[in-house]
């Protein structure tokens, strides 16, 4: 009595408090021996093992044992692993961890596709699934995270004793479903898997059908907001210093090309748009490496913009990796009415980063060939949307 008192402030009160038991036998209905155990262990600085770290932290966290809990989440943390991240993340939310659960989840966001396909991952509750589906920083193409969605449903189907059906699926779903960023697939994986798998209504299907293939874009009740594996904060640059009108469009692409003196992740562009008020482009824009002349991010899309000389964002489906002192060209054919464009260009900007001071130096230069008249002092492609 006189160890537990000294070691837990709940035993203290159980033995010499005010409402303090008399009993020789004190029963713990719902405590394991093996976890009470290591909590008199940890008294005798003995240490927990992974098959009881879990029911000690509960039994630290009801007996106010801070040490315990402390030694228990460590533990924890030095065997977090892709393949045990959604278990221990379902257990840090329980026990209300939460530095325990942010590692869980950046360990999430490095290694999403092993820790989608470990064992643990069907049976997490609907709450951390939505807390995952939620995050911008998941590594992972978006058909198949629904692909793994439709799984996590699929056992929780069995376990709520449901017929496993596409109407059972989407009703344990619940609000997961529209976390689900349809936009960012391909139009071949959407109609290859989503549109057939009976999931999404015939409404939902036809919307998404419209919204990867006409201009105009339809509203869509989907997030379409890139997932870009990236940390921090979203930067851009702005190559023009002045704005003027016009800029004719005849089906050639306005390119320019450039280099980065670090690694940095591209998310999109800023476009300028029309001169004669509010009106929709097409547009493809494209990041290409240019010694190879390879392809290495598109997106075939539309944007609205209102008659101002600001710039608008189209944004590609995935984060295109540039590395230092490497050439690319940037890349944008866009069909619509003459728009503005920006003159007084700048050969290199300077980006400054205004929480660490780290700067990222862009150096424009023409791009040989036919590109619409765009150069480094004018023309399109104003500001390059990217993350450090």
């Amino acid at each position: 009595r006189f160890v537990l008192a000294v070691g837990s402030a709940v035993f203290d009160a159980m033995f010499n408090g005010g409402m303090a038991t008399t009993s020789t036998e004190i029963e713990l209905p719902d405590v394991e021996p093996a976890a009470f155990l290591a909590l008199l262990k940890l008294w005798a600085n003995e240490q927990v093992t992974t098959e009881t770290v879990m029911t000690t932290l509960y039994t630290a966290k009801k007996y106010a044992v801070p040490a315990l809990e402390a030694h228990c989440v460590e533990f924890l943390k030095k065997n977090l692993r892709a393949d045990n991240a959604f278990m221990l993340l379902t257990q840090a939310r329980l026990f209300d961890e939460p530095q325990l659960a942010s590692l869980c989840l950046e360990n999430i966001d490095k290694n999403t596709s092993d820790a989608i396909n470990a064992e643990g991952f069907t049976d997490i509750d609907l709450d951390t699934l939505v807390a995952v589906l939620e995050r911008d920083t998941l590594g992972i193409r978006e058909v198949r995270l629904f692909n793994a969605v439709v799984r996590w449903s699929e056992a929780e189907c069995q376990r709520q004793q449901l017929q496993v059906v596409p109407e059972n699926k989407r009703k344990v779903l619940g609000k997961a479903l529209s976390l689900i960023r349809f936009p960012l697939m391909t139009i071949e994986e959407f109609a290859a898997g989503p549109a057939q798998s009976g999931i999404l209504t015939d409404r939902e299907v036809v919307s998404l059908f419209l919204h990867f293939t006409v201009n105009p874009k339809p509203r869509v009740e989907f997030i379409d907001r890139p997932r870009c594996c990236l940390r921090g904060k979203e930067c851009s640059i702005s190559r023009f210093q002045q704005v003027e009108s016009r800029w004719g469009y005849s089906g050639t692409s306005d390119r320019i090309r450039f280099s980065v003196n670090k690694r940095i992740f591209v998310v999109g562009f800023g476009l300028y748009g029309s001169i004669h008020g509010p009106t929709d482009y097409q547009v493809n824009i494209q990041i290409i490496h240019t010694d190879s002349n390879t392809v290495l991010g598109q997106n075939d899309t539309g944007f609205s913009c209102d008659g101002s000389s600001n710039t608008f964002r189209v944004m590609f489906k995935e984060p295109v990796e540039i590395l230092p002192n490497v050439n690319y060209t940037a890349c944008a054919t866009l069909k619509g009415p003459d728009s503005h464009y920006g003159t007084k260009g700048l050969r290199k900007v300077i980006h400054e980063s205004p929480t660490t001071g780290a700067k990222t130096c862009f150096t424009f230069c023409y791009a040989a060939g036919n590109n619409n008249g765009t150069s480094v002092e004018d023309g399109q492609i104003p500001e390059i949307i990217f993350y450090t």
